[in-house]
């Protein structure tokens, strides 16, 4: 596959979204354990749909493929969407999806690229995301690189007959320069 180093740090950098990689993301979100953390838990998402997912996200310019600096392998994707460009607000999301490579810190540095693209890229004022209760890791990752935790939609997820809570979190354009400037 063709990566183009858009933004970068140690362990990874954010490439365009590569139309090729339509086969690894859609085995990817069709896996377990790897949707269990996403909103679509309950569809399965065929080939032709998910190529139909990356070209639509792929042409709004605000979407990454995640890519090992080391390796240059695919781990997975991120971007923004809910675009409000009057009040300079996006939400965003990310997913590793290789989940052999979980746990590793390149979701971390992923967020941070990601965040650096919106702010000093973007120009936005506010990221926001969302994330479930359940998903720990995560969590830590979003408060490491610094969103806040700004509310609960309690018992909004429901995996078997577990309910869980969406934990809405977001980071302010002068939080992240009094972090990273």
């Amino acid at each position: 596959m063709a990566y183009y180093k858009r933004i970068a740090c140690e362990k990874v950098y954010l490439s365009p979204i590569c139309m090729d990689d339509a086969d690894t993301f859609t085995r990817w979100i069709n896996d377990p354990d790897v949707n269990y953390f996403l909103t679509f838990y309950s569809k399965t998402i065929s080939f032709e749909k998910e190529k139909e997912l990356l070209d639509v996200i792929a042409k709004s310019g605000n979407h990454f493929s995640i890519v090992a600096q080391e390796t240059d392998e695919l781990l997975g994707n991120c971007g923004f969407f809910s675009i409000d460009e009057t009040n300079r607000a996006a939400e965003m999301g990310i997913f590793i999806g290789n989940k052999e490579q979980w746990g590793k810190g390149y979701g971390t540095c992923a967020t941070q690229l990601l965040l650096k693209y919106g702010f000093e890229n973007r120009n936005f004022h506010n990221i926001c995301l969302k994330v479930f209760s359940f998903n720990e890791r995560a969590i830590a990752c979003y408060e490491k690189v610094g969103f806040k935790k700004q509310g609960i939609r309690r018992e909004a997820i429901i995996r078997g007959n577990k309910k869980y809570d969406e934990i809405y979190m977001d980071i302010l354009a002068d939080e992240y320069w009094s972090i990273y400037g």
